[in-house]
């Protein structure tokens, strides 16, 4: 069974105007939803609305970028990137633990897969 997973691309500069923190080109992505949980999505303006509205999150570097594209993952690649995001949420947004985070991540990695 082939594996797909989203990976961001970039066509030109704007992300770097259009969002705080651009990602990288050719990260694997996620919705990235989840950064705005306890947001009030109503009062979101300018560089967060657009992220919120507009942006897949790049795994790696936490940034954001408007396009992204299916792409194959091995087993591999998608365990990778599934450890990568669950260290990020302890790093940058408080998980309690790895374990806690990992699932999350997986959750966020399949409903990326979903898409």
């Amino acid at each position: 069974m082939a594996l797909k997973l989203l990976r961001t691309i970039r066509l030109d500069p704007s992300d770097g105007f259009v969002y705080s923190h651009a990602a990288e080109p050719g990260e694997w992505a996620v919705t990235g939803t989840f950064r705005f949980f306890a947001a009030d999505v109503e009062s979101l303006s300018g560089k967060e609305r657009q992220a919120f509205r507009a942006g897949f999150m790049g795994v790696e570097s936490f940034g954001w970028s408007t396009l992204v594209i299916v792409t194959e993952a091995t087993a591999e690649e998608v365990a990778a990137a599934t450890e990568r995001l669950a260290e990020q949420l302890v790093a940058r947004c408080g998980a309690p633990g790895m374990a806690v985070a990992r699932a999350a991540a997986e959750e966020e990695i399949a409903f990326a897969q979903s898409l």
